[in-house]
Parts: structure tokens; sequence; C-alpha cells
């Protein structure tokens, strides 16, 4: 095998062939990866911020709650969502204790708002758990959780992706002045391709 040398000794360089349509394709191939792992869809987050009783109903025997509850939520997306209306359930002591309306709405791309829901709580309901419920007053510490399955719609680029958020909540509260004490809220999403 013979091999040329350059007056300097060394061999030449190879010529590489460049072209614009393999450049094309590699810049292309990096921004559909960099849009797959930037935009793959995160679960959005919730946490209740507060909880304000705004009114108590006589509904004979018992007095039903009339609640305010204000939550905040982050969408960490890099689409904005539309969801429609769902009822929040409500449960103390594994029982269905009341309901929350949220309403339909939509929420920006990488944003967090508050939502103010409004809740009744059922007083002949709570009046089935007495003497818990008069331990929790006693203790100032109850605990209560919350279920809820949001469906909605996110717009990437052309295509309207469906999706349906499920969230679980433990939230412990002090039964005499509605004080968060203490909180966990565990959301999944899973989204439609079709």
């Amino acid at each position: 095998m013979v091999t040329s040398l350059t007056s300097s000794g060394k061999s030449p360089k190879p010529k590489v062939k460049w072209s614009w349509t393999s450049a094309l394709i590699g810049a292309a191939s990096a921004t559909a990866a960099a849009a797959v792992i930037l935009g793959r869809p995160k679960d959005p987050t919730f946490q209740l911020v507060s909880v304000n009783l705004t009114s108590l109903k006589l509904n004979l025997p018992v007095l039903d709650a009339e609640l305010i509850l204000t939550v905040h939520v982050t969408n960490p997306n890099i689409a904005p969502a539309h969801y429609s209306s769902a009822t929040m359930s409500i449960y103390y002591d594994g029982a269905r204790l009341g309901s929350a309306q949220v309403d339909a709405g939509s929420q920006s791309a990488r944003s967090c708002r508050l939502l103010r829901l409004p809740a009744r709580l059922s007083g002949l309901k709570l009046a089935h758990h007495a003497n818990k419920f008069l331990a929790d007053v006693a203790r100032r510490e109850m605990v209560l959780d919350a279920a809820v399955d949001l469906d909605g719609s996110a717009r990437v680029l052309w295509w309207n992706h469906k999706f349906k958020v499920h969230v679980d909540s433990r939230v412990v509260v002090d039964p005499v002045f509605l004080d968060v004490i203490d909180q966990e809220n565990k959301s999944e999403m899973e989204v439609f391709l079709a």
C-alpha cells in the first residue's frame, strides 16, 4: 500500500463534502428532540391556601356549612389548558361529607392562579360522625379527603390534545378556626393523543 505524503511529511486531510440537506436534517432532528423533551406533559400542582366559612344554612335538625376553598393551581406545561366544570367530592372519616364546584375555565401556559371554589358540607352527614368530630374539635385537627377529575384540552401547534387530570388531596384543618395545618396533594394527568 502506497501512501502519498505532503511536503511536510503528513498525509493529506480527506475532503469532507458538506451539504445544506444534511445540515437541515440535523437541525430538524435536534429541534424535534428538544420539543419532545421540553414539551412532555407535566402534572399540574394544586395547593389549598385557605378555607373561609361564608354561611350556615339551617337544614333541620342540623346546620349545613357553606365555604369558599381557595386553591392555588400551577400549570407547568408549555401549552395553555382549557377545562370543563367538575364537582370535587369532600370526605370525612371515609364518608362523603359534601362537595365543591369547579367552574369551567382555562389556564395559561407556565402560569399559576387562585381558584375560589364554593363548597357545601352536610351537617346531617357530619352528625353521623359526631363522636369523631367532637374528638377532632378537642384536638383541633380534622382530616378531610377530596377527589376530583378534570377533563380538558390543550392546543399544541395545530393539534388539540384531550386530557384528564385526577387530583387526590388529604388536608388537615383546624375545625375551630378553619386554618390549613397540613396537606398532601397528588395529581395525575393522562393525555389522549387521538
